[in-house]
């Protein structure tokens, strides 16, 4: 791809453009439609059973002191905002407790942003449920090329990779849905980089900032989708122009975005389907590790006074994000750094067999036990890792004994030939739903996005609410 010059060859925008516009329900597999509603209920489940964390009440009332009212509803409750807002406040609570969806390549969690946008366009455009499954997996499909290509460079360049892609993809998902021409797609990709951004500073002290980028980058999609309807003129180049998306966004890693990718196997390879979803409520990263020291208290069920040593092996590019600034990751104090501390992850794992939300609880978080053996963790380069193709890790445990026991984990759960069936999502689904929801409105509510095409939108939107 030239850079710094006008290419000759169509550009991405377009491309990607007439892919969304010209999607028609019946050319997805129904295999992918499927899975598709399947990731929109995992997503859901995780979305009300947040509305009981303590960032929830902060971000709903934040958003309605912006004093702007509307119909889009909001997950478990009886408000109503603007389809923008709405977005803001369900992508947050469906992102909140890093327990959605990931695309392994892409490192990007995209449900949280296509499906937020995708409900409130749709219901704002009177559709049916067959168009919004049609646009979310519109958007998923384009969003997550744009990921794919970068091969993880956001992440070096500090930019959270979500956050960027949740932008075009909300873009493409919105104006998929307000009935925008090929050319106005284009023209809202070209708007939307205006706006992409997402910075990773939250790891530093367990912020609460990640939660809102997927919905940032809704508010920013639907606006670009509306202001391109209307005729506001837009760069053709938005992702490989000269001072595009790939350039300020990448700096030194711009030489090493994969164009191709970006185009490849659109409408014939459907990255929908490679989600991977999550067994456990921390950083992907972490996947290889939990699961390899659950699998060592099963055989082993140590002691702390037991371990000598205990070392936690993790991909080297991801070591900046899972284990540092040191102090934090060795005694996080909250949940968000406890979610992205291989440290805790790996002694909590090591001591309980198991990682769930109850986990990062504050009495969890307050645990002596665990907190004394995750001062202890050794993070090292994981030299048999998969990344980014899968999130392997391992654990090694050196006993007081003399013995020493090591745990590796090639393809983490959820992940390739590990996928999480749909059959385990509804499970999931109904284990995180029913914290918020009874299980009879929890099991109405999952016929309903299961039978999305058949279901009129304004039954989906009575389950999802209490109004």
């Amino acid at each position: 791809m030239p850079d710094g010059t006008q290419a000759k060859t169509t550009p991405i925008s377009t491309t990607l453009a007439g892919f969304v516009h010209g999607l028609r329900h019946e050319a997805i597999p129904a295999a992918t439609r499927m899975r598709a509603k399947h990731l929109m209920l995992d997503a859901i489940g995780l979305g009300l059973a947040a509305t009981r964390h303590d960032f929830a009440g902060p971000l709903l009332r934040g958003v309605q002191a912006l004093g702007e009212g509307g119909t889009s509803p909001v997950l478990g409750s009886a408000v109503t905002l603007t389809p923008r807002n709405a977005v803001l406040v369900n992508a947050g609570l469906m992102h909140g407790l890093d327990y959605d969806d990931t695309h392994m390549k892409a490192i990007v969690h995209a449900t949280t942003y296509c499906l937020p946008t995708a409900l409130a366009a749709a219901l704002e455009a009177g559709a049916g449920g067959a168009d919004l499954v049609t646009a979310y997996v519109a958007g998923m499909e384009a969003s997550l090329r744009v990921g794919m290509a970068v091969k993880g460079g956001f992440h070096h360049g500090g930019f959270h990779a979500t956050a960027i892609c949740a932008h075009f993809g909300a873009a493409l998902v919105a104006g998929r849905l307000y009935g925008l021409t090929a050319e106005q797609l284009a023209a809202a990709q070209g708007i939307a980089a205006s706006t992409a951004s997402g910075i990773q500073v939250f790891l530093e002290e367990g912020a609460w900032t990640k939660r809102m980028h997927p919905g940032w980058g809704g508010v920013g999609g639907i606006t670009a989708a509306r202001l391109a309807q209307a005729g506001f003129v837009a760069p053709a180049r938005p992702y490989e122009g000269r001072y595009g998306l790939f350039h300020s966004h990448l700096q030194d890693h711009k030489d090493d975005v994969d164009y191709a990718a970006m185009t490849a196997g659109l409408g014939t390879v459907w990255e929908t389907e490679a989600m991977a979803v999550k067994p456990y409520p921390v950083c992907h990263f972490l996947h290889g590790c939990a699961e390899a020291a659950a699998l060592i208290w099963r055989e082993e069920r140590p002691e702390p006074g037991d371990i000598a040593a205990l070392r936690a092996f993790v991909a080297e590019p991801t070591m900046s994000i899972i284990s540092e600034p040191l102090a934090k990751k060795r005694r996080p104090t909250t949940d968000y750094e406890a979610k992205f501390s291989a440290q805790f992850v790996t002694a909590t794992s090591l001591l309980r067999g198991r990682f769930g939300l109850a986990e990062l609880e504050p009495d969890s978080l307050a645990d002596e036990r665990l907190l004394s053996l995750s001062e202890r963790v050794e993070v090292v380069v994981d030299p048999d890792t998969h990344f980014p193709t899968a999130y392997s890790g391992g654990v090694e445990v050196t006993l007081r004994d003399g013995r020493v026991i090591r745990r590796h984990i090639p393809v983490n759960r959820g992940a390739g030939e590990r996928a999480i069936s749909n059959a385990e999502i509804v499970e999931k689904y109904m284990d995180t739903s029913t914290t918020a929801i009874d299980r009879a409105r929890a099991e109405s509510l999952r016929d309903a996005v299961l039978a999305m095409e058949e279901v009129p939108l304004r039954e989906l939107r009575r389950l999802l609410t209490t109004g």
